[in-house]
């Protein structure tokens, strides 16, 4: 149920699933209820990409599981996000609950769209990053690269850039997207 905290309606769990379906994003961010269109073809193209590059190497040798959007991940009380691509590893799989992801994943991605850009490089980083979730991924397919943020002392400093491949590799997962075939496919229409 939504709380007032300093005169400002803070939104909950509860009231995002109270949200009608619409076909849009919504997604809670400190509380506060953000809303974006439908992604386009480039987004979903890659994003297809790279979840299937990635659930081959990952969810199908047991050693995690991988979900696309839409899939709530409640990072806490008052931030409900639907990633692109999000991995949880399989000895953390109990955050997994039948209705969503209640903790932290291991790595979410984030594909860029005109209408969401500063949302995911500065809103959703900040929240990933106050979150402590260890690595962050920002697939921009305009410029054919992803920002890689990974978790140091609680911080994401800055983020390596990949244009070419990328290598995931965190606890007894390991994968890696041949970001060629994501931007190729991104491209096809």
């Amino acid at each position: 149920m939504s709380v007032q905290v300093h005169g400002k309606t803070l939104f909950t769990y509860d009231d995002y699933c109270r949200i009608p379906d619409d076909g849009k994003r919504h997604e809670i961010i400190h509380g506060e209820h953000c809303m974006s269109p439908a992604p386009s073809y480039s987004h979903q193209a890659s994003s297809g990409s790279i979840f299937t590059q990635l659930y081959r190497q990952i969810d199908e040798t047991g050693t995690g599981l991988v979900f696309n959007a839409p899939f709530d991940i409640e990072l806490g009380r008052y931030s409900i996000v639907q990633p692109d691509i999000v991995v949880v590893a399989e000895s953390r799989s109990t955050v997994i609950v039948p209705s969503r992801i209640i903790g932290i994943p291991d790595l979410l991605i984030e594909i860029l769209s005109p209408s969401n850009r500063r949302y995911d490089q500065e809103s959703k980083r900040e929240l990933y990053e106050s979150s402590a979730v260890p690595e962050y991924w920002i697939v921009d397919n305009d410029s054919g690269t992803v920002e890689r943020y990974t978790l140091r002392d609680g911080r994401y400093g800055e983020p390596s850039v990949e244009t070419e491949r990328i290598v995931y590799s965190r606890l007894e997962m390991s994968a890696e997207v041949d970001l060629m075939r994501v931007w190729k496919q991104a491209a096809r229409i």
